[in-house]
């Protein structure tokens, strides 16, 4: 199998939205997943936006964002048929590397608590549980 990483493309979007369809990742294509909010996002200086893609197809996604202190590694997500093959572990350091040239020394990620392979993953790739944290949000509705 050949794989390529790259920005994120206007154009990748239907194949995004599949792989995390295929995936099981939560997304909103009415609110912060829309395709244009998508775009707008990949553009912003604190972002930089992946695909793992092969033959053509997207088969990862890694968001990675920064709020000038903690890198984020958000959107992880492997295609099923593509999973187990060392593609998410690239994914996450090609966000590393990102983190470490804008200059960002703590890198951190939410997993949801049921997933396991997710869990499995960042743990392999050095990142530990900090359990006591209470993660709070605000929505302005629920799309967002």
């Amino acid at each position: 199998m050949s794989m390529k990483i790259r920005k994120y493309r206007k154009s990748d979007y239907e194949g995004l939205i599949l792989l995390w369809e295929k995936s099981g990742l939560p997304f909103k294509t009415k609110g912060r997943d829309a395709d244009e909010e998508t775009y707008r996002q990949s553009k912003l200086g604190n972002t930089n936006y992946l695909v793992a893609e092969s033959d053509g197809k997207i088969i990862g996604s890694v968001f990675a964002t920064h709020d000038g202190r903690k890198g984020w590694v958000n959107r992880l997500a492997v295609d099923p048929l593509f999973q187990g093959k060392g593609i998410a572990g690239i994914l996450i350091e090609e966000a590393e590397h990102w983190f470490f040239k804008m200059k960002i020394k703590v890198y951190a990620c939410l997993i949801d608590g049921e997933n396991e392979r997710s869990k499995k993953v960042f743990e392999k790739k050095g990142y530990s549980l900090k359990d006591h944290i209470k993660y709070f949000v605000k929505k302005p509705s629920g799309d967002v």
